[in-house]
This record gives C-alpha cells, sequence and structure tokens, in this order.
C-alpha cells in the first residue's frame, strides 16, 4: 500500500476550547468512543459541548437517556451553559429516553430501540448516558459477556452507519484495568476532580486514542458558565513556533541602570528582580512596562496581589500613565487570584494575552503571588511551573521581568526563596544597607548572561518619579552586600567603630 492509498479520517471539533489540541486536532469522525470518569467530573457537559458542536438538521445528533438522570432535568442545568443552542432542539438535537426499555426488557430490545432511532434519523452523532446504569440495572445487573456483547454489536451497527458515537459511564481509572468493555473504544476519556486542601482541580486524561496522535500526561480543565474549557500541559510549548529575539537592547526606563546593564536588556530575555519587602521591586517593574509603552511597545503585567486599578493608581502618582494605554489597547493588567490555579490555566491567560495585543513586554509582579494562587499540588512543583511558563513566554519573543521578594539576610545574599536563578537570565538584586544609623538601598547587577555588566553597586531612592540610581559606586565602604558595611578610611584601613 502506498501513501496514495491511504484513508484520509476527517476530524470533528470538540466544541472545548483547547481540547482539540490536546486529542491531535479533533475527534477522528465515525469512531467509537467511551467517556469516563467519577460523579460531577463534567462527563454529560464534556458530551453535550461535542453534540451541539457537531449537529445539523441534515445529521442531526441522538442523545439517548437511560436509568441516570431524566432528560427533561438534565437539560434544565445543561441549557444554562452558553454553548446551549435552544434552536437546535429538536431539529439538529434529539433527546430519547431508553428507561423503560432497560427496566422491562433486555439488552436486545435496548438495541433494537437504538437501531430502530438511527435509521429514522440517519444521526451524524449519537451519545448513549449512561452505561454505567445499564450494568446496574434494578434486577441484579447483567453478566459481562451480555454487555460486552451488546457494546460490540452497538459498535459495528454505528460504525456502518457513519455515526460518531459516545458512551457515557462512571468509572474511576482503577476499573478500567482489565475491563473488557474498553477494547472496544477507538477513543477513552478520563475526566477527574482531586480536592487538595481546600481547593479542587479537576483533570483530564486521554487515555486512549486510535490513528491519531495525543498529547500524553493529565491536563487541567474548569467548568465555568461556557461549559468546559482545557488547558493542555504543553500549551505554548508546543503549539506555537518559536520566535528568536533581536539584537535590540530594552531600555529598563532609568537611564543609570541602563548602563549598567551594557545598555539595557537584551531583548527576549528573563529578568528577575530580586529583594526584601519595600525596596522598589515592583516600582522597578512598572517603569520597565511604562518604558515600553512610551517606545510603542505593548505590555502586559500580571499581577497577584494587587488589583488593576489599585495599580493604575500607584502607577499615576509616580508619574507614569497606564489607563490611557489600556483603553487604547497597548497595554493588558491580569489580575490573577484564585487559589486553585493550574500552571497550564495560568500560562494560557498570559499567552492569550500577550497575543492579543501584540505584547514585547510582560511583568509577573510577584512570584510568590504567582505560587500562592496555584493548587498546592502545583506549588511543590513551583519551579517546574515556573520554567514551563518563562519557556512558553520566550518562546513568543517577549522579554519578560518578574518580582521575587526574598528574606533579607545581614550574613549572605541570596536571589530567591525558591532556588529558580538558573531559569533567569539576568538578575539584578536589591537589597537595603545600614550606613550612618540609616537604612539605605543599594542596587547591583548579579548575573547577565547576554554580555558583560557593570559590577558596580550603586545607591538608589524612590522618589515621586519611581526608582532613581544616585551617584557613583559606593567605595568608601566594605561588605555592602553583607548589609552591615565598614567605612574605609583614606588610607583604605577599616576605620574603628
Amino acid at each position: 500500500m502506498n501513501s496514495q492509498d491511504k484513508v484520509t479520517i476527517r476530524k470533528l471539533p470538540t466544541g472545548v476550547p483547547g481540547l482539540d489540541e490536546i486529542v491531535g486536532g479533533g475527534l477522528s469522525e465515525f469512531s467509537f468512543n467511551i467517556i469516563a470518569g467519577t460523579p460531577g467530573s463534567g462527563k454529560t457537559t464534556l458530551a453535550h459541548q461535542i453534540v451541539f458542536a457537531n449537529s445539523t438538521p441534515e445529521r442531526p445528533a441522538l442523545y439517548f437517556t437511560v436509568l441516570g438522570e431524566p432528560a427533561i432535568k438534565m437539560l434544565r442545568y445543561q441549557q444554562q451553559y452558553t454553548f446551549f443552542d435552544p434552536a437546535k432542539v429538536p431539529n439538529s438535537v434529539r433527546f430519547i429516553n431508553l428507561s423503560q426499555a432497560v427496566l422491562e426488557k433486555d439488552l436486545g430490545a435496548v438495541l433494537e430501540e437504538i437501531t430502530k432511532e438511527v435509521k429514522k434519523a440517519n444521526p451524524s452523532v449519537v451519545v448513549v448516558d449512561s452505561l454505567r446504569t445499564m450494568v446496574r440495572k434494578p434486577r441484579g445487573g447483567l453478566p459481562e459477556m451480555e454487555l460486552q456483547s451488546f457494546i460490540q454489536r452497538l459498535a459495528l451497527f454505528l460504525a456502518g452507519w457513519q455515526a460518531t458515537t459516545f458512551l457515557v459511564g462512571e468509572y474511576a481509572e482503577d476499573e478500567m484495568r482489565d475491563n473488557p468493555i474498553f477494547t472496544v473504544a477507538d477513543g477513552l476519556f478520563l475526566l477527574g476532580q482531586i480536592a487538595e486542601r481546600n481547593s479542587v482541580v479537576r483533570k483530564l486524561q486521554i487515555i486512549k486514542l486510535r490513528g491519531q496522535a495525543s498529547v500524553p500526561g493529565l491536563h487541567t480543565f474548569r467548568i465555568t458558565n461556557d461549559g468546559l474549557q482545557a488547558f493542555s500541559r504543553t500549551f505554548g510549548l508546543t503549539r506555537h513556533k518559536s520566535i528568536l529575539p533581536g539584537q535590540r537592547r530594552l531600555s529598563v526606563g532609568i537611564p543609570e541602570l541602563d548602563i549598567m546593564l551594557g545598555g539595557g536588556i537584551p531583548e527576549g530575555d528573563s529578568v528577575l528582580v530580586a529583594g526584601p519587602s519595600g525596596t522598589g521591586k515592583s516600582i522597578l517593574a512598572t517603569q520597565f512596562i511604562a518604558e515600553g509603552i512610551r517606545q510603542g511597545e505593548a505590555g502586559v503585567v500580571v499581577v497577584f496581589e494587587e488589583r488593576p486599578q489599585e495599580y493604575t493608581r500607584r502607577a499615576g502618582g509616580l508619574g507614569m500613565d497606564l489607563e490611557n494605554p489600556q483603553t487604547g489597547g497597548k497595554l493588558e493588567i491580569l489580575f490573577i487570584r484564585p487559589l486553585d490555579l493550574s500552571v497550564d490555566e495560568t500560562m494560557h491567560e498570559v499567552v492569550a494575552a500577550v497575543q492579543k495585543i501584540g505584547a514585547k513586554r510582560v511583568v509577573i509582579d510577584s512570584l510568590a503571588g504567582f505560587e500562592m494562587a496555584l493548587s498546592p499540588g502545583f506549588r511543590s512543583e513551583f519551579r517546574e511551573s515556573l520554567y514551563r511558563m518563562i519557556s512558553a513566554l520566550k518562546g513568543l519573543g517577549v522579554t519578560i521581568l518578574s518580582t521575587v521578594e526574598v528574606d533579607e539576610s545581614f550574613t549572605e545574599l541570596p536571589f530567591s526563596n525558591y532556588a529558580i536563578s538558573f531559569l533567569t537570565d539576568d538578575i539584578i538584586r536589591l537589597r537595603y544597607v545600614s550606613i550612618e544609623s540609616q537604612l539605605r538601598k543599594i542596587l547591583v547587577v548579579v548575573k547577565m548572561r547576554g554580555g558583560n555588566h557593570s559590577k558596580d553597586i550603586r545607591e538608589y531612592e524612590i522618589t515621586s518619579k519611581g526608582v532613581i540610581i544616585m551617584g557613583e559606586r559606593l567605595t568608601e565602604y566594605e561588605g555592602l552586600i553583607t548589609g552591615i558595611p565598614t567605612r574605609l578610611s583614606r588610607s583604605g584601613q577599616k576605620e574603628e567603630p
């Protein structure tokens, strides 16, 4: 057989944002699939989204309900979602109740009812909800061979009628092992929800998908007023073609700091601004974004600890207008604060904002807030989460500036509390020092992958115009980075305290 003899399988949209990417472009037409999961995991909602995305009056969808939720009750809740189109019922989407046949007859009669309706409607999609209730029918349940024979015959019949089929059932992952029912399926979707401390994370896994490559592993999803939305764990890493950064240097908005950085931040770098509370990390980050807007570069600010209105007002107090750029489409300020986020969901929102306005600069303020916004399960893998997010953003060609609060020590100079300095290209360290009975601030460029940089330690102040670097480097003191420097005499010897 040569390549010209291969059968082309058309892909159907799932109707779920993000899920088509996970399954490799859509669902195989005429496939036989099982949607399994625990109660409340979103199985029925997923089935409805697929149905409404693919039904037409000429090729309608048939939704068979068995002993589970009555169709009228199910529709009452499903029509609350925005994907539900009342105009499609009953011409394009038809609901048929099989409860009577299941209760009073055998599976042969159930198959006969399904066959009759399929021949009458010639559907494009068929859903049977729920498979598990047929196994647990009130009169003692069904022998395994009888159920397996029913599913085999149903799959063969519907494949002959060129219908894409979905069986919905309540199954946990351990119940799928060695279960002959699942060998018939072309696609097997497992949905679940995991409680971690006080938060709940919903996860989706494509266990089986014949004839196409899906993204392996667990993917998070959320149920909103729009229905299910899936977030691929490789979002931003494989979907988008990487953009190579240019050779430009980007100004931070502080001329003296640009000089210390060798002309500014290399385009496409990831910069870490580390320091204790009150040293001006957020102000420096705001100056970076404001300078980009002044030069015509759109920006995205991701805040976790401060609402956008507060962030905008504080910037205005320092003479930086961030309100007009937001209305003009040059700035997006994202406030991400739920305590059950996944890194995939956060990444999706940030990447979408970058692409929406064509952003060149991104600020993440702060990493500590980012960690707290994640579900507890993702906090334990914070370094991996941060690596994925920075890699995805750098692939879009943007320059990233992240702030991180560190616990100040008067014996060492830590860069963060997460051991993540290897993830960044450049590090700017802010700290307090005690000089002449005053708590003053110093700044130093610790690391720069893109080239040489100044090794000077410079004093700075926070004024009504933001961060201002003062004077030349401090040459009169020794041990500045300890926070308790010693003043040198004219001869270069340490003075007695």
